[in-house]
């Protein structure tokens, strides 16, 4: 590309006086694709063309910069990237109506004129592919040119307009403390003077300072040693703030409020470093940077996904936290744990038997399709919740718990081959915990319908299943008729069932559902002190995991129902009921031993893919939320291959701790042990205890 067409554009704008009209005609040029030459060396050439053609240079200067210098810049200091008062979801419906049904411009307001330049995909894809940096650039070369007079014009118009920005955004920052989230979240704010006053005060005193600034040039410049320690303990609030919410609970409205309060706080020290600059060169840097941001944020103005984007995601941290909390407690480290797991997936094994033969029932009754589904869901979701009450472990549901815990140990950092052996440790761990509820739940599920179907078959001196129905039941099991592909469609909805667990749980605690519950007024009639106090605790504990189960099961039930509606192939395939399934066929069936074997295979082959859907999808949602990521994982992988071949059986069994304590168990003791004495205790743990 010759410098030819930049000097075309550059004599062509000089002799425009439409400030609004050059300027969109100056970005079109440097963002439109269809020219047939480089989008990077466009700001160059115009550079090249502007040394050429010094006096060109100087009348478009002078044109930019007096139409700059007669907006309103006010509007979009206080605006643009900062999310309205009018909370999420008044912001939301506004955004919608707003693409709709656009408002007016007043191309003498700058927010405006930023959303007219820059309203297209196009200019979206260029300014992040570094198009603002070039366009900025564009403006400081143009600076250069531009007459003195115009120049400390707009300087004294852009320190005006800041002023009463920074007055207004002071105000906003010591308004947030009032909001009754807030104080939820942190008491001390009803009783102490926070830092969002102190800031406030002296965003005060620096705008008063800075007015007589601009009437008297000699005046001093306010010291700012205070406004910086104010505005740095400002923000530590906002980030406990942060963590609190996730621990205490959170909702898309806190999550909104705490950004709108960090997007004010930044929107502040972006503008006192332009006020504070001296040096004419350096505050023209600044200058531009403000509206560099401003551009940015303009593209984003009338977005919805932006705004969804940003306000959810403390409230997705907020639901993973609280379920990495608990996925320790499905996590086995040592055999005791081991067993533990085993035990409890054993007595859900039980229950998930017979609510499998519940269902065979149901649906032998000829039911409509409707009242078919809706049977079988109840039959799902009381099922699941009454196995929570009763705490025993159904397998398919530890992947959305394990997958938090997993993602919090890689938010505290990866540093090396270390690092990755520890979170090679963990996947082995969670993969071993995973595969001993799923034993547990097999095992028992099968023994049970087992002998369900030989008692029946001894009372009634007939099978519990028709040959019709044996045929059906492992014809289900087959990857030919889709099994691998439902299964994964129940891990799909095993991931729903913990993100809704996370939610209701971090609704319990943004609620504060104990307190709610023990001092609710209904049921001090029915209940005595002492009973509505221990409801309460459980009902706040137990919230979101007794909600996650009964709308799993609901899931479950009803997506053979939308398959129905919608004609699609749409079923679930769940290794436990799938393994109940199996001993009821197998004894109604006289299965041969090959053949049980073999179908036993592919309950197995249905339980990983229930597994690992739940768990990856789990694992990415609870990543995001925390803003981290697996950075290497062919190193994690590696890892978890030389731990997995160095002992292959601690994938399904924690067989290195079993020999670890065994070896423990045969040293002597050491000649300089302390021996215990008489009357001493000795606190001891088994290898690999969690504490």
């Amino acid at each position: 590309m010759t410098t030819s067409s930049a000097v075309s554009l550059l004599r062509s704008l000089a002799g425009q006086t439409d400030g609004q009209l050059v300027a969109g005609q100056l970005v079109h040029w440097l963002s439109a694709q269809h020219f047939g030459f480089e989008q990077k060396s466009r700001a160059h050439k115009f550079a090249e063309a502007m040394t050429a053609n010094p006096k060109h240079a100087a009348s478009l200067a002078a044109l930019l910069f007096q139409w700059i210098g007669q907006m309103h810049l006010y509007p979009a200091l206080v605006s643009l990237g900062i999310f309205s008062r009018r909370g999420f979801f008044r912001e939301m419906a506004a955004r919608f109506y707003e693409k709709i049904n656009p408002a007016p411009k007043d191309y003498a307001d700058l927010k405006d004129v930023l959303v007219q330049l820059f309203k297209s995909s196009d200019h979206e894809d260029w300014l992040e592919r570094g198009g603002a940096d070039e366009l900025m650039q564009v403006l400081l070369d143009l600076a250069s040119y531009c007459p003195p007079e115009v120049m400390r014009a707009l300087e004294l118009h852009c320190r005006e307009e800041t002023l009463y920005a920074l007055e207004m955004l002071g105000i906003w920052v010591a308004a947030e403390e009032i909001e009754p989230d807030l104080m939820r979240m942190d008491k001390r704010l009803i009783s102490i003077d926070s830092p969002f006053i102190a800031l406030h005060r002296e965003m005060t005193l620096f705008v008063e300072q800075g007015k007589r600034q601009l009437d008297d040039p000699e005046q001093p410049c306010y010291d700012l040693a205070h406004f910086d320690v104010m505005l740095r303990q400002c923000r530590d609030q906002v980030e406990r703030l942060r963590r609190r919410g996730a621990g205490v609970g959170s909702s898309v409205s806190v999550a909104h409020l705490l950004e709108r309060l960090e997007q004010t706080l930044d929107r502040i020290e972006l503008l006192v470093a332009v006020w504070r600059e001296p040096e004419p060169e350096l505050w023209q840097q600044k200058l531009f940077l403000v509206l560099r941001t401003l551009v940015t944020a303009g593209i984003e103005k009338n977005s919805v996904s932006a705004l969804w984007r940003s306000s959810s995601q403390m409230l997705s941290k907020s639901i993973t936290v609280n379920k990495s909390s608990h996925g320790e407690h499905y996590i086995a480290r040592s055999k005791a744990q081991f067993f533990h797991l085993v035990r409890s997936a054993a007595g859900a094994g039980v229950i998930i038997a017979l609510m499998a033969l519940h269902k065979i029932l149901i649906e032998s009754q000829g039911l409509a399709p409707f009242a078919n589904a809706l049977l079988v869901s109840l039959n799902y979701a009381l099922g699941f919740v009454l196995i929570h009450m009763l705490g025993f472990t159904v397998a398919t549901k530890q992947p959305a718990m394990t997958a938090a815990s997993f993602a919090s140990q890689v938010e505290r950092g990866e540093n090396g081959r270390a690092a990755h052996k520890k979170l090679a440790g963990l996947l082995i761990d969670v993969n071993r915990s995973q595969w001993a509820a799923v034993w547990g739940n097999v095992t028992i599920a099968v023994l049970t319908a087992s002998s369900i179907a030989a008692l029946v078959w001894w009372w009634q001196d007939a099978p519990l299943l028709s040959a019709g129905q044996v045929a059906y039941q492992l014809k289900a099991l087959s990857p030919l008729a889709g099994s691998l592909f439902f299964a994964a469609i129940a891990g799909v909805w095993l991931f729903c069932s913990g993100l809704i667990a996370g939610f209701f749980e971090n609704r319990a605690n943004y609620l504060d559902l104990r307190v709610r519950l023990y001092q609710h007024p209904g049921l001090k009639q029915i209940l005595p002190e002492r009973s509505r106090k221990r409801f309460a605790a459980y009902m706040h504990q137990h919230y979101g995991a007794l909600a996650g189960n009964f709308f799993f099961g609901i899931l479950l039930g009803m997506t053979g129902y939308l398959g129905y509606l919608t004609g699609l192939p749409l079923d679930i395939r769940h290794v436990a009921f799938a393994s109940a399934n199996l001993g009821y066929s197998a004894v109604s069936g006289d299965l041969s031993v090959l053949s049980f074997v073999f179908h036993l295979l592919l309950v197995l082959l249905i339980g990983f893919v229930n597994l690992w859907v739940s768990f990856t999808l789990a694992l990415a949602v609870a990543l995001r939320a925390r803003g981290s990521r697996l950075s290497r994982i062919p190193a994690l992988l590696k890892s978890v291959l030389e731990q997995a071949r160095q002992n292959p059986l601690q994938l399904f069994f924690p067989v290195v701790l079993a020999q670890k304590a065994a070896q423990d168990a045969v040293k002597p003791p050491a000649a300089n042990a302390v021996q215990p004495t008489a009357g001493s205790t000795e606190n001891t743990t088994e290898s690999g205890q969690v504490q």
